[in-house]
């Protein structure tokens, strides 16, 4: 369509006409240039009634041009300008956050039921309790199979005989026929005394929770008709 309509126009045709009326147009408002006045009109030039007809000339012509111009960009659909849309934009609304409930005293109480550890706690407790179990018997049945340390001495023993016809194989025989739990006799001998005496010497083993010196004295003195005293001549903790 714009371009069958400017086939008809013969304005583009005549476009140098309205670039000289357009330069002439310029000169009058500014001024003339000396060079260019010369050189265009020659000398001897001047402005009258001639340049008042020119510039409305010009004048006519740019409007004409600028009422051409907007009819093509008004028809042309590529020229068309659109106004940008503009968006309304509602201000930001402050969302309040929603008002806390109050608990009730019900909830409450069963807040305070719930427990968050004390399963863990318990539990750990009888874990606990079974290992300390477990390794108190284990302590028992080893000390079950060791076997208990016993306390024992080592007695020397003189037993003296009432005279010097005192059958002394026969007093020894009464002191060895002494049988008591925790006592082993052990190695005698015959030691001089003075005047044809001699004295019983014979050791012996004894662990000391079941065998005292005072039982051994009471013992051996049971045999009246043989011996006169017991002493004891050493005593050593084994």
């Amino acid at each position: 369509m714009a371009t069958n309509f400017l086939v008809h126009e013969k304005i583009w045709f005549d476009k140098f006409k309205y670039d000289d009326a357009e330069r002439r147009f310029y000169e009058q408002m500014n001024g003339p240039v000396a060079g260019a006045s010369r050189q265009e009109n020659g000398p001897g030039a001047s402005s009258g009634p001639s340049g008042d007809h020119s510039e409305l000339e010009l004048q006519q012509a740019i409007s004409k041009l600028e009422a051409r111009l907007n009819v093509l960009e008004k028809s042309s659909p590529g020229h068309r300008a659109t106004a940008p849309q503009t968006q309304h934009v509602s201000p930001m609304r402050q969302v309040e956050p929603p008002a806390k409930k109050p608990a009730t005293p019900a909830e409450d109480d069963e807040d305070d039921d719930i427990d968050l550890f004390g399963s863990d706690n318990e539990e750990e407790d009888k874990e606990a309790a079974q290992l300390r179990e477990e390794r108190l018997r284990q302590y028992a049945e080893k000390k079950a199979k060791k076997p208990a340390l016993v306390a024992k001495s080592s007695i020397l023993l003189d037993v003296k005989p009432w005279d010097d016809e005192t059958d002394m194989a026969q007093l020894e025989a009464c002191v060895r026929s002494i049988q008591l739990d925790g006592l082993v006799w052990g190695a005698s001998k015959l030691v001089p005394v003075g005047y044809g005496i001699r004295k019983l010497q014979i050791q012996c083993v004894v662990e000391d929770d079941k065998v005292g010196t005072d039982l051994l004295e009471e013992e051996i003195t049971t045999f009246e008709e043989h011996v006169q005293s017991v002493d004891i001549a050493a005593f050593n903790k084994i």
